[in-house]
Parts: C-alpha cells; sequence; structure tokens
C-alpha cells in the first residue's frame, strides 16, 4: 500500500496523469456453493455405502482439490481437483484414482463425478 502512495505522490504533480493500478490474482482457488454441495451429497452417499470414512480439503493459489478416503491413514481413494487455468484447454474439473492416475478430466463437474456415482447404482429385479 505504501508503494501505491509514494508513486501517487510522485505523479500528482502532473496534471492529466493517469496511474494503472496492479492486478490482483486471487489468494486461493475454492470451490463455490454449488460444487461444494455436489460433491458433499457424493461424499455422504459413498459414506452411507461404506465406500468412504474420511475427507480432506486443500485450497491453493493454483488449485483446489477435495480427497476422499477409505481409511484416514491411506492414499485417497478419489481426488477431486479444481484448476481454473486449465478451463480454456482440457476443462478445469480432473478426477484422479488411488494411484495418482488421471481417470477424467473435463468442463463440468457432473461428468468428472460420474464413474463414481456409477458405483452407488444397483440392479433391482422385477
Amino acid at each position: 500500500m505504501a508503494r501505491l502512495e509514494q508513486c501517487a505522490a510522485e505523479f500528482s504533480e502532473l496534471p492529466g496523469t493517469i496511474i494503472a493500478f496492479p492486478a490482483r490474482q486471487a489468494a486461493q482457488v475454492g470451490f463455490d456453493r454449488h460444487e461444494l454441495m455436489r460433491i458433499l451429497d457424493l461424499y455422504g452417499r459413498m459414506v452411507a455405502a461404506g465406500e468412504w470414512r474420511d475427507y480432506a480439503m486443500q485450497f491453493g493459489r493454483e488449485a483446489a482439490s477435495f480427497c476422499a478416503f477409505r481409511r484416514t491413514s491411506e492414499r485417497p481413494q478419489a481426488r477431486i481437483e479444481k484448476c481454473p487455468q486449465w478451463r480454456a484447454r482440457q476443462g478445469m474439473w480432473t478426477l484422479f484414482g488411488e494411484a495418482g492416475q488421471v481417470l477424467k478430466r473435463g468442463h463440468e463437474l457432473g461428468g468428472i463425478l460420474f464413474p463414481l456415482e456409477r458405483r452407488l447404482l444397483k440392479l433391482v429385479e422385477k
């Protein structure tokens, strides 16, 4: 802030001078309310099915991730990552498997969650 005040003081003597303010970058990437509700809804159904027992979220400057664990001491069984810098290329959503392999990538969260939701489907006989 002091740098901006110093810069403004230097140019205040010149009439008609326009000072460009530096662009601010987001401090961290996060999930919006609808995205988080969709992810936590899937998490609740997987807990009810006995697949998952714990989760962790991480928010950084470049990406936000949601990890679901079968047990706390293990690697995450699934990791959902939101990386906005990939929005124009392959899509900002990525689903990683237990070994860290990319299972699915896309522009929409629903398409990324589908392989996980498919595990919950059960055939019912008539």
